[in-house]
């Protein structure tokens, strides 16, 4: 049996899930990844990998521009408006809450 974040309470808030936090694009490819992509998917979901604190709530954060990638998770998602006084990036739920830009 394949693991999965889901919680069965979806609802796309600019594209991240409300229940498991994960974005669309995680979710349409998620049977397609291999179980080492979907462990860090849930790893960074749990904030086990963390790369820093959200600005906002203090919770675990994984940035993938922080743990050294080209891109990031967040760039799949709607914008957002800015923290005005943040240096660092949200976590998903924080994200999810802000304001569309």
């Amino acid at each position: 049996m394949m693991k999965t974040p889901c919680r069965a309470a979806c609802k796309n808030e600019g594209g991240i899930c409300s229940g498991c936090k994960r974005t669309t694009r995680e979710i349409a490819e998620w049977r397609e990844m291999t179980d080492s992509q979907r462990d860090a998917i849930m790893s960074e979901l749990e904030g086990t990998s963390m790369t820093h604190s959200c600005a906002k709530c203090g919770q675990p954060v994984h940035c993938d521009i922080s743990a050294g990638k080209d891109t990031c998770w967040c760039f799949s998602v709607d914008r957002r408006e800015p923290l005005k006084d943040a240096s660092t990036c949200l976590c998903r739920k924080c994200l999810m809450e802000q304001p569309f830009a």
